[in-house]
């Protein structure tokens, strides 16, 4: 049975994966086991479904040697968080909380060094488009021929993904209309009304 927070859809996980793209990758064999933190792009399907995730790491990072060892990983992705008080909500009688949203991808990894300048040309893209000026790899000159040798890019295809998103879908109205007029976390407040529309 699917929980309340349990309870999203594909644009859900592309808004969090492009708002958030910070993402902590785990794998490796068992005893071997490594963690890093990733920036990812999400590939996504005609259905707007994530099935792939695209990034790069050092070579010199463990999780290389340890996602060659055995390529299924775990990746975790941190959407908003707040601490909500009962000043929030209002009420001294109310337990305080803690809101978040988060996404649970299981995935198989496959490194390419012909991913390699593809995949760091996708991350700026995406992370430079919304500027007035984008910024581009080739400003780096020659420097950017000699960086390209210590990294290398891959692809993780996705296996399985889960999510909670607990966003005050349980709160009265008008409590959860007090939480989100007076809780100062912008972020956090925006994806509550994501998930309550209609409920102030």
């Amino acid at each position: 049975m699917v929980g309340l927070f349990d309870t999203f859809d594909n644009a859900d996980v592309r808004a969090l994966v492009e708002q958030y793209p910070l993402a902590w990758v785990c794998g490796g064999p068992a005893g071997a086991v490594e963690a890093s933190l990733l920036p990812l792009v999400g590939v996504f399907d005609a259905d707007g479904r994530l099935v792939e995730l695209v990034g790069h790491l050092m070579r010199s990072n463990p999780l290389l040697t340890a996602l060659e060892a055995d390529p299924r990983a775990t990746i975790l992705f941190k959407g908003p968080d707040a601490y909500v008080s009962p000043e929030h909500a209002g009420l001294k009688n109310w337990g305080p909380t803690w809101n978040y949203a988060q996404l649970r991808i299981g995935a198989e990894v496959r490194f390419d060094a012909e991913l390699t300048e593809w995949s760091l040309e996708l991350l700026v893209a995406a992370m430079e488009s919304a500027r007035a000026e984008p910024w581009d790899v080739g400003e780096l000159g020659e420097r950017y021929g000699a960086m390209l040798g210590h990294i290398i890019g891959f692809r993780a295809s996705v296996t399985s993904l889960s999510g909670k998103f607990k966003l005050g879908q349980d709160e009265k109205p008008e409590t959860f209309a007090s939480i989100v007029t007076t809780l100062p976390d912008a972020p956090t407040t925006a994806w509550m009304r994501r998930f309550n529309k209609g409920r102030e």
